[in-house]
């Protein structure tokens, strides 16, 4: 049978042990000689039958999603210990796989479920390999997604012959929603995330833009985002060994290929993973992260298979480096509990690279018969091999030192439940209290112009900082910085972070004022403001004579008086969020 030849094939590799395939363990995308991925319903039933077989294989369901339906979790465990407190104890690395999270990309969702399997029904080889690493599987994130079952909807993609939708059932793309929250997809998949604190994270994609000749490229965590013991690990050693092991099975790779309109052969920047996608999350949590990314015009099933390969080697080098793996992010933890200075916002250097050699295809732009313009084409039939520059570092351009803890006043509730969702814990002041805290004034900020997953994002956040004495009540909240997710708490917490809960509109309220004047009735309280304040009327009269315009404009100098009086209120731009010191 076809399915039995491809699986040897792959397995020659992995394992390099016997195949003891049964045909009730055959999937979709094989009986279908590679044409066809498995529906939700299918893949649910595969995992089931498999838990019901083997004791080693545990399926559980976490929360809830957008669809209605829960997020599945699907745990091989060897010794048949599926407690993850008592897993961790032990020593234990947890490898967790997301797959679905775009179901027009399933080449995850097949690739693992033949993973999963060959790793029960290999037992000799893969007793060796699952001694020190649990495998952990989301068989589908985007539920409501992989249910809008269609043929079209990748109009560019070789295969499979039906798969599910971008967009969840509310129309969201879960990988731009980590840090945000805004679905229960994603709240489900944080429980999960912090139950299992997994030591490595692969997400499984399928990526477009350039056409080259590789079937897999794969999509790093940012080493200097991730900074660190970590990333000198991941640089250094975890990378060489996968592409490595991908080259010697047949499925050789490179880094996703970050190139859309234009080729790649004079190079191309590392994909900037900030905290809105998955491997961007987990940075702030100490766990590398990975993106598969097979390219979407290859076969289907060269795509699975190099999928498989791939999750194969991380499992791999997670069994050959458990206990450096380990002790590394067991030192990030503690060392991050009193790191005094945090990086929140960053910026390619463009002055420096690193050589990639690069297999593609000869680029040129012809004649469209389309629109008589001139469009890019790839020639097939004009490979080529050559050193390109890879630009895959990146700069600090907002760095923030820590405070001793924020404040947060007890309304921001939705502030305070993603804090909880994410293992941060927070400390309730007992009693009405005035203390004094640093306080953010929001200076200037652009805006996108179109709304981008339910939001229009804040960019290029300036603050005026100062000391104030404030009063806080009995229910309001600290958030101690000296935890081992501080990560988290600074990039979420600080406006200038690229992915803060600022720039995701979470304050949006205090940029609007409430408050306001009449123009007919202020004018009496503005002169008696000016007549107690010199300086505000010699300001006032400099102001109309640096600009002609103002001085014409009645209601811009009353509001610039209003502004610089006691009338104005105290929370528009003021950030509500305070840092304070012990």
């Amino acid at each position: 049978m076809k399915f039995e030849k491809t699986i040897i094939l792959v397995l020659a590799a992995f394992l390099c042990g016997p195949l003891l395939s049964q045909d009730r363990f055959q999937t979709k995308f094989e009986a279908s000689a590679e044409t066809e991925t498995a529906t939700y319903a299918e893949g649910i039933a595969f995992y089931e039958e498999l838990a019901n077989s083997f004791a080693e294989i545990n399926i559980t369901t976490h929360g809830n999603t957008d669809s209605g339906k829960p997020l599945h979790l699907v745990t091989l465990s060897r010794d048949g210990d599926f407690d993850f407190d008592s897993l961790h104890k032990k020593n234990k690395l947890i490898l967790l796989i997301n797959n679905a999270i775009h179901p027009g990309e399933p080449d995850g969702v097949d690739a693992s479920m033949m993973f999963l399997r060959d790793l029960v029904l290999n037992r000799a080889k893969a007793d060796e390999l699952l001694q020190k690493v649990v495998v952990a599987i989301i068989p589908f994130y985007n539920i409501g997604g992989v249910l809008n079952r269609n043929s079209t909807s990748r109009a560019n993609q070789n295969g499979p012959k039906e798969y599910g939708f971008r967009g969840n059932a509310r129309n969201y793309d879960l990988n731009r929603d980590f840090i945000k929250n805004d679905t229960r997809n994603a709240r489900a998949f944080a429980t999960i995330f912090h139950l299992l604190d997994p030591d490595i994270f692969v997400e499984n994609h399928v990526s477009n833009g350039a056409d080259y000749q590789y079937v897999i490229t794969m999509d790093i965590a940012q080493k200097d985002k991730l900074g660190g013991v970590l990333a000198d690990y991941l640089e250094n050693r975890m990378m060489p060994f996968l592409f490595d092991h991908m080259k010697t099975v047949g499925s050789e790779m490179i880094p996703y290929v970050n190139s859309f309109g234009r080729p790649p052969d004079e190079g191309y920047s590392q994909f900037f993973d900030s905290p809105r996608y998955s491997a961007g999350y987990t940075a702030l949590f100490h766990t590398i992260g990975f993106q598969s990314e097979p390219h979407m015009l290859k076969p289907y099933g060269e795509r699975v298979r190099a999928t498989y390969n791939y999750m194969a080697g991380v499992l791999r080098v997670m069994n050959r480096d458990s206990e450096l793996i380990r002790r590394l992010r067991d030192e990030t933890k503690e060392s991050v509990k009193t790191q005094e200075r945090f990086d929140v916002n960053w910026q390619l250097d463009e002055s420096r690279h690193t050589d990639l050699r690069f297999k593609g295809y000869q680029a040129s732009y012809i004649d469209s018969k389309v629109t008589g313009q001139k469009r890019l084409f790839y020639d097939r039939t004009k490979p080529y091999e050559k050193t390109i520059p890879y630009y895959n570092h990146y700069l600090a351009k907002a760095t923030i030192a820590r405070p001793d803890y924020y404040v947060i006043p007890q309304g921001w509730h939705t502030i305070i439940d993603r804090l909880r969702l994410n293992q941060v814990q927070l400390r309730e002041i007992k009693q009405d209290t005035t203390f004094e805290v640093e306080v953010y004034h929001i200076e200037d900020y652009k805006t996108s112009e179109q709304p981008f997953e339910g939001h229009y994002l804040h960019y290029d956040v300036k603050v005026r900082k100062e000391k104030q004495s404030l009063s806080f009540a009995k229910g309001d909240y600290l958030v101690p910085v000296n935890q081992w997710v501080n990560r988290y708490i600074v990039e979420t917490l600080e406006p200038e972070g690229m992915d803060s809960f600022f720039a995701w509109n979470f304050f949006d309220t205090i940029l609007q004022r409430k408050e306001g004047f009449s123009s007919y009735v202020f004018e009496d309280e503005a002169e008696r403001i000016l007549n107690g304040d010199p300086d505000l009327r010699a300001q006032l009269q400099q102001k109309r004579r640096d600009n002609p315009e103002f001085a014409q404009d009645s209601r811009a100098q009353l509001t610039f008086i209003y502004l610089n009086s006691r009338h104005y209120e105290k929370a528009h731009m003021r950030y509500p969020i305070f840092r304070a010191f012990k």
